[in-house]
């Protein structure tokens, strides 16, 4: 490791940010030193400042273009480690301050500013653009325009809420700021956030084109106004139709966010008290307080912990403290083309994999091949997908009888029925067709890595590799490893992960893994609730509605399948059978014909497509459940579910070692369940209860209920030594 001195940081930053004169057109240059993307930190901001007076004292500028050295990258915005680090107010303000008087400084230059935008271009980089005369972008996939902030549970602070409703108007702006949504080339062009899109290999020549033709015109600045081009956008910015737009918009946010994110509602209500305003001093004094109502809160503290969490996956080889170079992997093989197993083909394909997909059946392939059309077809259909790359993507996939190109395959990827002992079967015939050095994962919601590699004649090739239904959605993929498994499998299954857009995580094999080991507890409570109090609805809505959670217990039963529920139930009972209890409708459910959405019909009812229609009180009767005379409050509700969550999660950390972090199980269980972000992950929002206090309510719930509840071990001493998960 080396010491940079005060003179290299100097050095660096005038290499990072520097100006070219040519022809009357100021080359404004970006190349982060050290950096693989363009931001906004302290040192970059001053040397922003040296160039500004650069450019002012430079008579020859007549024109001033703004491009990037960096591949795929503009700005990406503000450094958010400096925001991780800022706990006072005043810092805050004076950051956000700042970064104001930075985009004034552009608006404001006597010649036109244009951002020549290739690559992400994303929070304080947008507005950076915003702040410019003109914005020019290639049309390059890789090129998004937008403002993400409230995905970190703050808002656009360097000017963003009050310049873009005024270039793009007001339903366009709401629709990015409140989503923190970016925008590709083609649709920012559309709004009008950018003047002109430039194929990518021409780029360099018709940006300059661009600069010398506006030096033609007189090199004069410009404001630009949005102005509506229709009936509709007419209505959308008229000041009666106005506060219904504000008033839909506030509508939109709290059935998403349940009203447990302030930054969106922040966001919405400094655009409100600013659009259409003249004062610019006074706008952005406004948005400055908006920033500094939600920065320092726990929401935005969690939501950029989570950030930093996503980031080190990146970086992360799946094998700590080794280094594992791994090559990309180009060929997989899928047994199995059901609901799982067409999913993960499409999936692999999706991302520039050739997959070869095995089946027993012709109807079974097909139906393979169909789940993955009508994915794409669907991209297709709104515009996020031309015609020939649906055509690239559908070549890539292929599927048969036999094992024809299997020797050709870099992973196998097992995705039959959870059997063990037709999985082995069908592992110990597979492995014959592979070359050597081939790896075979299974795709196991429940079913031991370990016991099921001693079907492979070289057990160290063999891991689990668990997605998480719907496939193409849900982000999370546990990589199990085995008894055996080698280092290098491990690295190169949780590469592939990454490579197919999901979040890996490493788990050690047991039963349930890490995210079912920690779910089960919690729906196993969910059926001892409803024999106490048989209002489903209202017991779903106390999860989703106060605690955050994307689904209840009884909804999320549904969407993992009753059957399924109620087989890993037992299967965690017998594994666990000192400490776990399971309610007498674990084995009522199994006599029922409710398999959940899959046959639309569970605790909702549902139509052909998946959508929940209601929910279908038939399910008591079925259940042997009467009307209920206990009503449990939302508090207890939420305890019984959450800490005997938290207290599994200690046992499973702490005690089995089936993840090494607290990190890891939460992250895990954002990806894998959809866990409050804002809560910052299960073990995040145990730290602040206190252990002290989660102990001594399971044991109020314990000599109230039983066993189950009783306290692990790993909790009992956090708790008596007052230490947290995060230390």
């Amino acid at each position: 490791m080396t010491t940079q001195t005060a003179n290299e940081k100097v050095g660096s930053m005038k290499d990072s940010v520097f100006l070219k004169v040519k022809d009357q057109i100021g080359w404004l240059m970006l190349d982060l030193q050290g950096e693989k993307v363009n931001k906004f930190s302290s040192p970059v901001v001053l040397r922003f400042q040296e160039v500004l007076e650069e450019i002012k004292n430079n008579s020859e500028i007549k024109v001033v273009v703004v491009v990037s050295s960096k591949k795929n990258i503009f700005i990406a915005g503000a450094d958010i480690n400096e925001i991780k680090n800022i706990t006072e107010e005043s810092e805050f303000l004076k950051a956000v301050t700042v970064g104001q008087e930075l985009m004034n400084s552009f608006e404001d230059l006597k010649v036109p500013v244009i951002a020549a935008i290739d690559g992400a271009c994303v929070g304080g980089g947008c507005e950076f653009a915003l702040a410019c005369d003109y914005r020019i972008a290639t049309d390059d996939r890789s090129t998004k325009i937008g403002l993400p902030e409230v995905q970190l549970g703050i808002i656009p602070g360097f000017g963003g809420c009050v310049r873009l409703p005024r270039v793009v108007g007001l339903q366009e702006s709401l629709g990015i700021i409140l989503a923190g949504k970016t925008v590709p080339a083609k649709k920012a062009l559309k709004i009008g956030l950018i003047d002109s899109m430039i194929p990518k290999a021409v780029f360099t020549k018709e940006v300059e084109k661009f600069a010398k033709d506006i030096l033609k015109k007189g090199a004069k600045k410009r404001r630009k106004v949005f102005k509506p081009k229709n009936m509709a956008q007419k209505l959308t910015e008229s000041f009666l139709l106005k506060s219904k737009v504000f008033k839909m918009a506030k509508a939109g946010v709290l059935k998403q966010s349940k009203g447990h994110y302030p930054a969106p509602l922040e966001a919405l209500q400094v655009v409100k008290d600013t659009y259409k305003s003249s004062n610019r001093e006074k706008s952005l004094k406004r948005e400055a307080d908006g920033f500094l109502k939600v920065a320092p809160g726990a929401e935005s503290k969690n939501l950029i912990n989570l950030f930093f969490m996503m980031e080190d996956v990146k970086k992360a080889t799946g094998v700590p403290g080794k280094h594992i170079e791994v090559e990309p992997i180009d060929h997989v093989s899928v047994l199995g083309a059901g609901t799982m197993g067409g999913g993960i083909a499409q999936l692999a394909a999706d991302k520039g994999v050739h997959v070869r997909m095995k089946d027993i059946s012709v109807g079974a392939i097909a139906i393979g091949l169909k789940a993955a059309h009508q994915i794409w077809d669907k991209k297709v259909k709104r515009r996020r997908m031309n015609k020939f790359e649906y055509t690239q993507k559908m070549d890539r996939l292929s599927g048969g009888l036999d094992f024809a190109g299997f020797k050709n395959t870099d992973v196998v990827i097992e995705a039959i029925v959870e059997d063990m002992n037709i999985k082995k079967s069908v592992i110990s015939e597979t492995v014959k067709h592979l070359k050597d050095d081939a790896i075979v994962a299974t795709n196991t919601s429940s079913l031991s890595v370990t016991e099921m590699a001693k079907a492979h004649p070289n057990p160290k090739q063999f891991v689990g590799m668990h997605f998480f239904n719907p496939v193409h959605k849900m982000p999370l993929v546990e990589v199990i490893r085995g008894a055996d498994t080698s280092d290098e499998v491990v690295a190169k299954i949780f590469k592939l992960s990454k490579d197919m857009g999901k979040t890996p995580v490493v788990v050690k094999d047991g039963p349930g893994f890490l995210v079912n080991r920690l779910l089960l507890p919690w729906l196993a409570e969910a059926l001892f609730m409803l024999e106490q109090d048989t209002d489903v609805v209202k017991l779903d809505r106390m999860y989703t509605h106060t605690f955050g959670m994307p689904m209840g217990p009884y909804r999320l039963m549904d969407e993992v399948g009753l059957d399924v529920c109620v087989k890993v139930l037992k299967i965690f009972k017998e594994a666990f059978s000192d400490r776990i209890e399971t309610s007498d409708l674990v084995s009522k459910l199994s006599d029922t014909d409710r398999l959940g959405k899959k046959n639309q019909k569970g605790f909702y009812t549902y139509d052909s497509k998946g959508k929940e229609l209601s929910f279908d009180d038939g399910v008591l009767k079925d259940l042997g459940l009467g009307k209920s005379n206990e009503s449990l409050s939302t508090e207890e509700t939420i305890q019984r579910g959450i800490y005997t969550m938290i207290n599994e999660a200690s046992r499973a950390l702490y005690e089995d070692k089936i993840v090494e972090t607290p990190e890891e199980v939460d992250l895990a269980m954002i990806m894998g369940t959809g866990f409050p972000p804002f809560r910052g992950g299960l073990l995040k929002y145990a730290d602040s209860i206190g252990a002290k206090d989660i102990v001594a309510q399971l044991e109020v719930f314990e000599s109230k209920y039983g066993k189950r509840f009783k306290p692990s071990d790993s909790l009992v001493s956090m708790a008596n030594g007052s230490k947290t998960f995060y230390n």
